[in-house]
């Protein structure tokens, strides 16, 4: 077994995120969806919608949420699916983290949150400026 991936954000950033990982990886080794949440959508229903999905990822081991924005329609979501055993929310979602989340799918649910947090937070940093950005040569004559 291992533990589900549900990744609820506003329009389609999960679902973008997750097919990037996709096909970043070549397949994706945990059960994983996504649920949009726009501006115009039933907040009860998406609630409904979300413990559906909760539901058919737990295999057994919980499942790890994914939100964007902590304190948004899509994190409160995700946080009263924690009302679920085995459920767990983390908000600030983006892209190394998710790429962690599923280069470790044997992780326990605990540990497998740990890495999402982790990550997130070791994968924002200031670019450094490259040598050609630097001088504004090319290197072409």
């Amino acid at each position: 077994m291992s533990v589900g991936l549900l990744l609820i954000t506003h329009n389609d950033i999960g679902a973008a995120l997750l097919a990037t990982v996709v096909r970043m990886l070549g397949a994706c080794p945990l059960p994983a969806q996504a649920l949009t949440v726009t501006d115009d959508a039933d907040r009860d229903g998406l609630r409904v919608a979300a413990m559906d999905l909760a539901a058919q990822l737990d295999q057994g081991d919980g499942v790890l949420v994914l939100t964007d924005l902590y304190g948004s329609s899509p994190a409160n979501i995700a946080a009263a699916l924690q009302d679920r055993p085995r459920v767990l929310a983390v908000a600030g979602v983006n892209l190394p983290m998710l790429v962690r989340v599923l280069n470790y799918p044997d992780l326990p649910l605990d540990a497998l949150a740990d890495k999402a947090m982790s990550a997130g937070r070791e994968g924002v940093m200031r670019c450094k400026r490259s040598a050609t950005a630097a001088t504004g040569k090319t290197g072409q004559s």
